[in-house]
């Protein structure tokens, strides 16, 4: 076989490989014999029919295999060996000229290929990136406190309306002259948490109503981009909601008040667990430290994004074989067609820009990862989800056991493994470069461009 490589504009090739008869001969051979052994054909013992009826049945697609196999396997030991730093996968050339196979070789086969560009990228001590740490006052320790208490609050029957009360109360639909309309709807104990409905002119109608007091109001108004409210509410289809526009009217049943968590040791033991804080001011210094490691993660990524900009801007503008790029990811993506290529290819390329710097930065800190970062990853990823929720005090091994059952399912692997990079490279890069060190408040942190 003869392999020639061509790469004339650094960012794409054309290999060309020419199997020679001989290059499949044997194969073919023995493969032809594998199907004799094993062939049954009518009017001749197992094994012993003609080798001439078996390349005719057979032949063509015993050759068509054993081309297709080299090819392919000498296509890839060609790239791996002289270190073809290869976008995507090779593409059958557009200056391929079908082959006759049923002729004997040589046999020319060409594809395209999308290389790399070629640039360096090194970050040291001279290169400064903005790195935010964010404030934890008493204004944040207050907001976090209030959380709690609201999750950890109950209901209690309430004598008249007020913010954030739950109402219980039956539901029916009027018609044009404000009277219960026949044929309408009525669900008998709707629930309405008037504090949730954005239109004020709707809202204000419930206020300071009382058991037994009625409202007349239009749910459609109340709520008038969200028809998913409003067929939860009425029992309906959500298709149905544009048929009831009109006002229902709504009669009180019940009105539960809600009431927050009273700031205690109670408390505490249900956000920490039993005996971990003594006492507010110890709940107000855990709230503090797990406050500053949560926010951490998040101005670690933060910062990751900031070296990306910084890397961007450093590198400038890579040459990409646009045309070659823009068939692979047609070809991927052939049931979107060519304008989703188009309008999707610049996003693309960037996300393309962005892996390729993250890799010259992972091998220039010699970043390696084993089973125990992933895990620890997954684990991570666990304890913020828990977060979310108010649950601070998850035992480790309930996590050690989350984790383990989120690495069983293949789709997550691989992004538990690109977070378990990053988080390490982020680590190594904090210490390279000169740190632009920023304080900022949370709700500033949260105004800054993605």
């Amino acid at each position: 076989m003869n392999i020639s490589f061509e790469n004339p504009d650094k960012v794409s090739g054309l290999l060309t490989l020419v199997v020679e008869e001989a290059d499949i001969k044997k194969d073919v051979n023995k493969t032809i014999e594998d199907y004799r052994k094993k062939a049954n054909i009518p009017g001749f013992r197992p094994g012993k029919a003609p080798l001439s009826l078996i390349k005719r049945q057979f032949g063509m697609s015993i050759k068509m295999d054993a081309i297709n196999k080299l090819v392919g396997e000498q296509l890839q030991k060609y790239i791996k060996d002289n270190d073809i730093q290869m976008l995507g996968e090779p593409m059958a050339s557009e200056s391929q000229v079908p082959q006759d196979l049923e002729k004997d070789g040589p046999y020319t086969f060409k594809f395209d290929i999308a290389i790399a560009p070629e640039f360096k990228c090194e970050l040291t001590g001279r290169d400064k990136v903005d790195y935010y740490q964010l404030k934890v006052d008493d204004e944040l320790i207050d907001r976090q406190v209030d959380m709690f208490a609201s999750q950890a609050g109950s209901y209690a029957p309430g004598d008249h309306y007020e913010e954030n009360d739950t109402l219980k109360g039956e539901l029916r639909e009027l018609d044009e002259a404000g009277n219960t309309k026949e044929g309408g709807i009525v669900v008998e104990d709707a629930i309405i948490m008037p504090s949730y409905i954005k239109v004020e002119d709707q809202k204000n109608l419930f206020d300071g109503v009382k058991p037994g007091d009625v409202v007349t109001f239009s749910p459609r108004k109340a709520y008038p981009e969200n028809d998913a409210e409003v067929s939860s509410l009425l029992k309906i289809d959500r298709k149905e909601v544009a048929e009831h526009t009109g006002d229902f009217s709504y009669q009180v049943k019940e009105i539960n008040h809600f009431t927050k968590h009273e700031v205690n040791q109670e408390l505490f033991d249900r956000v920490y667990g039993e005996g971990n804080v003594a006492d507010e001011a110890a709940f107000r210094a855990k709230i503090a430290e797990n406050l500053k490691a949560q926010f951490e993660v998040n101005t670690d990524f933060r910062f990751l994004m900031d070296v990306r900009k910084h890397c961007e801007k450093k590198v400038g503008k890579l040459e990409f074989p646009d045309a070659l790029l823009k068939r692979i990811m047609l070809a991927n993506n052939k049931d979107k067609g060519e304008e989703f290529v188009e309008k999707n290819y610049e996003a693309s390329i960037n996300e393309l820009t962005w892996h390729l710097i993250r890799e010259k930065l992972v091998a220039a800190q010699e970043i390696k990862i084993d089973d125990n970062d992933v895990k620890e990853t997954a684990k991570e990823a666990a304890r913020a989800q828990f977060a979310q929720y108010g649950m601070n005090n998850v035992p480790d091994e309930y996590l050690d056991n989350y984790a383990t059952e989120m690495l069983k399912k293949q789709e997550h692997i691989q992004s538990f493994v690109e977070r378990a990079i990053d988080r390490k490279l982020t680590e190594k890069l904090k210490g390279v470069v000169k740190l632009n060190v920023k304080e900022v408040t949370l709700d500033d942190f949260n105004k800054l461009d993605a």
